[in-house]
């Protein structure tokens, strides 16, 4: 079952296969990218447009300007023919020169282009014929408003000018040249709204190709993909149900382990009840040893000696702790377990009771009970290494099936980053729903919603790249734990905007056990989440450092601390926090290694990770 849930062959065509995979992944590229790439014709197109909006409208503001210059030279050229004070007629003269100067340039300029003023050279066969049309009656004009100002130049007195011809002249072409400036301001504005009109049409057609892209990325993409992680989560769903299976039988098998050792152990704990028993005055010199007690000790007959404990064990260090023992002022009865060493360099265990015996008021005597226990601390010794065997291959069993259930979600996480991507379907549908929203009509809406539809497509691959890299680094499995650390922080770095720093001591970085480096990986991303999600850190720093035969890794950060004493409560649920703390520990307990946390409140917090390497199977880098 897990076999299947992990995509294994097993599981046949029910798995994610990577091969599919990978097709899906090239197929969502290239609607993004085709979604992208309409957004960005359709923002040329409007640019474009823009430019040569501006280029129209100067060019229209000049044409209907040219009918008011012309009007204006009509006025001067009348004021001058009426004027006789001379200072009068020359600032009149002067004006005209400059009317006339600016007329003549303008029209010139709609025509051949002119930089100076901001006018393109003109292009369009229709306008150049109407401009052909206006110019003999421009020409006229200017021609005599030439010959007013030389007249004007060469008369000094204050009388009449002679140039009655020239205003009519003037005013006979005036009329013409208004009324074909007028056909030439309408021709350029039917031209603008042509322009205006074939961008609306293009406008369409670029939407029409985005909706069409996401409707066959729903139909041909996310819909297969949705029925394909439903199958995969009733996989695991169905391996995590037998695990838990397996796991009752295994608690069964134990249990009756457990009873046959209780049976063993009631066996060997049969106490020898044989009369072994001294009576010691208070100073614990003996005044009577029983036969069998000597016997045990090696003794025929009772020492001259002082001490029981001299009389007892041939060791300095026992003796003195039987001193101590027997010497206490405590008036009740007490049980002692002692190991002693015979004459015969024996090592002997007594169960040993001594028994306050109170002759008279004045007069207390000792009343020493022994059992020889030595037989039954061997078969508690031998329990104890049973039982330890026992719990160590709980342990192993344990490790064994904590390690096949992560390795297998390691493994999914593997072939389920490659498609499918934490937070992109509410981007996808904001972009949807922002693209349906576009009305063409409203000109200005549309652009400021075109530049969001850019900013939120390039949010989707930002996030899609993101929610990749934190199911499964490449670097992980390719290079080993050194480079996908390193990878990591400079990934949370650039993602957070806070100063996440790495840093190796190790001469050589080096390659071990894969479920060693993903669940080592695992709890320092966990630690570095938790720094910047709760700790509120700005400066987290990842040192890692190896010796011959200890891996080690340092996570510290400048937040704000917590009191430690809250990790030796075990959370509930996760609504109770502390659940990635607790499963830092499990990690760490799959590959026997140890996690110590350091932190005062207001302080920053330091993690370390200690993992104790096996040399037989580390590789050296460049070595394998």
């Amino acid at each position: 079952m897990i076999e299947r849930a992990s995509g294994a062959p097993n599981g046949g065509s029910r798995g994610l296969d990577t091969e599919t995979f990978q097709r899906v992944q090239q197929w969502y590229l290239l609607a993004l990218a085709a979604i992208a790439l309409t957004v960005i014709v359709a923002q040329i197109l409007i640019q474009q447009h823009l430019d040569g909006q501006l280029d129209d409208s100067r060019v229209i503001n000049v044409a209907g300007r040219q009918r008011a210059y012309s009007q204006k030279l009509v006025k001067e050229a009348l004021q001058l023919n009426a004027i006789r004070d001379l200072a009068e007629r020359e600032a009149v003269t002067k004006a005209l020169k400059q009317t006339l100067y600016v007329w003549t340039v303008s029209h010139r300029g709609l025509q051949t282009g002119n930089d100076s003023i901001g006018l393109p050279k003109e292009e369009n066969p229709e306008i150049l014929a109407l401009f052909q049309e206006v110019s003999p009656h421009h020409a006229a004009m200017v021609a005599s408003a030439h010959e007013i100002l030389e007249t004007a130049e060469v008369h000094s007195d204050s009388t009449a000018l002679a140039i009655e011809t020239q205003l009519a002249n003037i005013l006979s072409n005036e009329q013409q040249f208004l009324r074909k400036m007028d056909a030439i301001v309408n021709a350029y504005d039917v031209i603008s709204k042509q322009q205006l009109e074939q961008l609306k049409l293009k406008e369409f057609l670029l939407l029409g190709v985005s909706l069409l892209i996401l409707l066959l990325e729903l139909v041909f993409i996310f819909r297969p993909m949705s029925f394909q992680i439903r199958e995969t989560i009733a996989d695991l769903l169905r391996g995590r149900q037998q695990s838990e299976e397996d796991n009752e039988q295994i608690k069964k098998i134990f249990k009756e382990k457990e009873e046959s050792l209780r049976e063993l152990q009631e066996l060997g704990f049969a106490i020898d009840n044989a009369a072994l028993f001294a009576d010691l005055s208070m100073d614990g010199s003996p005044s009577f040893i029983s036969k069998k007690f000597l016997n045990l000790l090696g003794e025929t007959e009772k020492p001259a000696k002082n001490h029981l404990s001299e009389i007892l064990t041939q060791d300095e260090g026992q003796q003195q702790y039987l001193r101590e023992v027997l010497s206490s002022k405590n008036k009740n009865i007490r049980t002692e377990e002692i190991e002693i060493t015979t004459k015969s360099k024996e090592r002997i265990w007594l169960e040993m009771s001594i028994i306050p015996i109170y002759q008279s008021r004045e007069k207390q005597s000792l009343l020493i009970l022994c059992s020889d226990i030595t037989e039954r601390k061997k078969t508690q010794h031998m329990v104890e290494q049973l039982t330890k065997q026992n719990y160590e291959e709980r342990i192993k069993q344990k490790q064994l099936q904590a390690s096949q259930v992560v390795a297998g979600q390691e493994e999914e996480r593997k072939r389920i980053a490659k498609d499918i991507h934490d937070g992109i379907g509410q981007m996808l549908t904001a972009l949807k729903f922002n693209i349906e929203s576009i009305n063409p009509k409203q000109r200005e809406k549309t652009e400021e919603k075109i530049a969001y539809l850019k900013e939120l497509t390039s949010e989707l691959i930002k996030g899609v790249r993101t929610a990749t890299f934190n199911l499964t680094p490449p670097e992980l499995g390719d290079h080993g734990i050194f480079p996908a650390l390193q990878k990591m922080t400079q990934e949370l770095s650039k993602l957070t905007g806070k100063k996440i720093l790495f840093e190796t001591r190790a001469e050589n970085p080096i390659r071990f056990e894969p479920l060693a480096e993903t669940n080592i990986y695992r709890v320092t991303q966990e630690a570095v989440n938790n720094a910047i999600k709760y700790a509120d850190a700005n400066y987290i720093l990842v040192s890692l450092n190896v010796t011959e035969d200890l891996l080690s890794v340092v996570i510290d950060d400048d937040g704000k601390g917590f009191d430690t004493t809250i990790l030796d409560k075990a959370p509930k649920n996760n609504s109770e926090g502390g659940m990635g703390v607790f499963f830092m520990k499990e990690r760490m307990g799959y590959i026997n290694g140890r996690l110590f946390f350091s932190s005062t409140p207001g302080e920053g917090t330091r993690v370390t990770l200690n993992y104790t390497l096996n040399q037989d199977k580390a590789m050296l880098h460049g070595t394998e």
